[in-house]
């Protein structure tokens, strides 16, 4: 079963990773992905992100199920931050055990393209100089890479 959490503090992605192999020896593969908070060339001072508490989790749970069912995997941990991100800050993390590298980098990728194109999650820039940008759309890009997994 996976953990999902959804919660303002930051993470250490080292533990979580650690806690889904810790005495399990049918683990051959652990993928991590951590996504960051960018400065987007300087100018932002920070990232706002948004969510429908319950909701969130509720929709993140169903795709580490899909996740599950989709490759043969030991574990699932998706944790996602709210509230306003300093560039350099986490902002999501990702962990998927397997027996095999290729389960584990897909799952991770899967669960990924799905944050990033269709969780309920609003993000909003808040910039350097006092102003605050549009409530940030995903990029066309994202949208493509998600399609994959239809």
């Amino acid at each position: 079963m996976a953990t999902i959490r959804i919660q303002r503090e930051d993470f250490d992605a080292a533990a979580e990773a650690a806690a889904l192999t810790r005495g399990r020896k049918d683990v051959g593969a652990v993928v991590t992905f951590v996504g960051l908070c960018r400065d987007e060339g300087g100018k932002l001072e920070a990232l706002e992100l948004e969510h429908y508490p319950g909701m969130a989790e509720e929709e993140i749970a169903r795709v580490a199920t899909e996740a599950e069912q989709r490759w043969p995997l030991q574990g699932v941990t998706a944790i996602h931050r709210y509230g306003k991100i300093a560039p350099g800050e986490n902002i999501v993390l990702v962990v998927t055990t397997s027996s095999h590298r290729a389960a584990a980098f897909e799952a991770a990728e899967f669960l990924m393209d799905y944050l990033k194109t269709r969780a309920p999650f609003w993000k909003k820039e808040h910039n350097i100089d006092g102003t605050s940008g549009e409530w940030v759309e995903a990029k066309d890009a994202d949208d493509r890479a998600a399609e994959r997994w239809s």
